[in-house]
C-alpha cells in the first residue's frame, strides 16, 4: 500500500495538472500531451517519484489519456462531418507502425534523451504557434507517396517519443498542404487515436523501476484517472472562454510559455 504522505500530494498536484490541461485545451485547441508531459515531469520529479525513468512514465501516462480524449474528439468532429477519412485511412498504417517504433525506442533510451527530444520539438511547436502564418504552403494538396509515408512516419515516431497526439504536428502539416484548419484539427484528432493505441500497448509492457505508486508498466493509473476526470470538467469552460474572448493573444502567450518550458527542459538535460 503506497504511503499516504506520498500519494496525497501526488493526487493534489495531478488535480491541478488535469484542470489546467483541460482549460488550455478547450481555450486554445492544443493537444493535452504538450501540456501533460512537462507537467507530469516537473510534478513527479519535485515529489521524488519516477527515478531514472521518470520521463518514460510521463510519456506513457500522457499517451493513455490521449486514447480517451482523441476517441471523444474524433467522434464529436465526425458528427459534424469534419473528419477527412481518406487522409486518415491513407496515413493511418504508417502512423501506427512508426508510433510502435517510437515507443520501442523511447523504452530503451535514457530519460534525458526523451527530455531532449521533447524540449527540442516542443520549442519548435511553440515558435510555430507564435510566428506561423495561415497562408504558408508546401503544396496545394496532401502529398502522394513516398512523401506521404515519410511525413506520416515522422509524425508517428516523434509523437510517440514525446507522448503527444497527432495535433501538434498534424494540424500545421495539413494546413501547409492547403487543408482548411477546422478539417485539419478534426482529422488530426483521428491521428491521435492511431498513434496512442499502439504506444500505450507497448508502454504497458514496459516495467519501470522506482515508478510512482500504482503504475502499470510505465502508465501511472492515478495520473491517468485524475487527469481524464478533471479535463472532462474543465475543457467545456475553456471552450466557453474561447467563444467569449479573442484567443489569439492567449495563444501567443501560451506559445511563449511552451517555449520557455521546452528551454528549461533542455537546460536540465545540459546540466545548467
Amino acid at each position: 500500500m503506497p504511503d499516504p504522505s506520498t500519494l496525497l500530494p501526488m493526487l493534489a498536484v495531478l488535480l491541478i495538472i488535469g484542470a489546467f490541461a483541460g482549460l488550455i485545451g478547450g481555450l486554445l485547441g492544443v493537444g493535452g500531451g504538450i501540456v501533460l508531459v512537462p507537467a507530469f515531469f516537473y510534478a513527479f520529479s519535485h515529489l521524488g517519484l519516477g527515478g531514472s525513468h521518470v520521463m518514460q512514465v510521463c510519456v506513457a501516462t500522457s499517451m493513455a489519456t490521449i486514447v480517451v480524449t482523441s476517441l471523444r474528439s474524433v467522434s464529436a468532429h465526425n458528427k459534424k462531418g469534419a473528419v477527412d477519412w481518406e487522409v486518415l485511412k491513407s496515413w493511418g498504417p504508417t502512423l501506427a507502425v512508426s508510433a510502435a517504433l517510437g515507443t520501442f525506442v523511447a523504452s530503451r533510451v535514457p530519460s534525458a534523451a526523451l527530455q531532449a527530444v521533447f524540449g527540442t520539438l516542443a520549442g519548435l511547436a511553440g515558435l510555430w504557434m507564435a510566428f506561423g502564418r495561415d497562408q504558408w504552403r508546401l503544396g496545394e494538396a496532401m502529398p502522394a507517396q513516398p512523401t506521404r509515408s515519410a511525413l506520416a512516419g515522422a509524425v508517428g515516431f516523434f509523437s510517440a517519443m514525446m507522448g503527444i497526439g497527432g495535433g501538434t504536428f498534424g494540424v500545421p502539416l495539413m494546413t501547409l498542404y492547403g487543408v482548411p484548419i477546422h478539417r485539419a484539427v478534426a482529422t488530426a484528432s483521428g491521428f491521435g487515436v492511431v498513434i496512442a493505441v499502439p504506444s500505450v500497448i507497448g508502454f504497458l509492457l514496459l516495467p519501470v523501476a522506482e515508478a510512482p505508486p500504482w503504475t502499470v508498466g510505465a502508465v501511472n493509473l492515478p495520473a491517468f484517472l485524475v487527469v481524464i476526470g478533471t479535463t472532462l470538467l474543465t475543457t467545456p469552460f475553456g471552450v466557453r472562454l474561447a467563444h467569449s474572448m479573442n484567443p489569439k493573444p492567449l495563444k501567443r502567450a501560451f506559445a511563449v510559455f511552451l517555449t520557455l518550458v521546452a528551454l528549461n527542459m533542455l537546460r536540465k538535460v545540459l546540466g545548467w
